[in-house]
């Protein structure tokens, strides 16, 4: 706001004198620049953390169960550490939650681009997420087997020898399943983030690959190719990479 002084006009050479009353001259209003809150930065941070603590449980659950249900010894090994693989199967339940969590969460921000992909996303996660409860079930069925193995004393085990080898197969079956669904998953949402921007082109290229990787791997694995887990790492090593950058960058300004 600014104001503007008068005078009165010089009459008879009297000296000019200025009118008190002051005008105010409007130039327009005030505008406050303010940097620009971005949309679902909450969420982004929320999925790296949920992408890099699924990578802690689930390799550290995995490392755990193998452990024990690899044991040379088969039986006498889960009835002696059944509380350590109650803990790993544990460490797969938190994983299965964060599984589902991913689909619900990402569901509002593939939506605004795509519905199709949204759904997809959100259906894929959630199969993935059964089949590894399926697994963990399987994987805890053990625990009464190795019990009934100790309270049979010298009477004949083989019947629950037989049994844990296939409940062991069982549950190999159901992970690799559910690696085929999450690579369906990962496809579905890297194809979205590649389209729409919500991550640079390179990473989302990673994701594609990785996944990629992963859904031909699990499904050698079920024909019986044993790639030892290596197929896995490349989708392993996107998961963890993006997850820093979630939780640091956030995903991109089309978003």
């Amino acid at each position: 706001m600014e104001h503007l002084e008068l005078t009165e006009p010089e009459l008879g050479g009297a000296p000019t004198t200025p009118i008190s009353t002051a005008l105010p001259i409007f130039t327009g209003p005030r505008v406050e620049t303010r940097k620009p809150v971005h949309p679902y930065r909450t969420t982004a941070r929320i999925v790296g953390a949920l992408y890099l603590a699924g990578m802690v449980v689930g390799i550290g659950g995995n490392i755990v169960i193998q452990t024990v249900l690899t044991a040379p010894d088969g039986l006498p090994t889960i009835a002696a550490s059944s509380l350590l693989l109650a803990i790993g199967a544990v460490c797969w339940l938190a994983a299965v939650a964060g599984d589902a969590a991913h689909g619900v969460l990402m569901f509002p921000v593939l939506k605004q681009h795509s519905e199709r992909s949204a759904v997809g996303y959100l259906a894929a996660r959630i199969m993935d997420a059964t089949f590894i409860a399926v697994m963990v079930l399987l994987i805890l069925m053990q625990i009464p087997i190795g019990a009934a193995y100790l309270s049979a004393g010298s009477a004949d085990t083989t019947y629950l020898q037989a049994l844990s080898t296939v409940l062991t197969q069982a549950n190999l079956y159901a992970y690799e399943i559910a690696m085929i669904t999450l690579g369906v998953a990962g496809l579905i949402l890297c194809s979205a983030l590649l389209r729409t921007g919500l991550l640079p082109r390179p990473l989302a290229v990673w994701g594609l690959v990785g996944y990629a990787i992963i859904l031909a791997g699990s499904a050698l694995q079920i024909l019986g190719f044993e790639l030892h887990s290596i197929h896995a790492v490349p989708g392993g090593l996107w998961e963890g990479f993006i997850g820093v950058w979630l939780i640091a960058k956030g995903f991109g300004s089309r978003s």
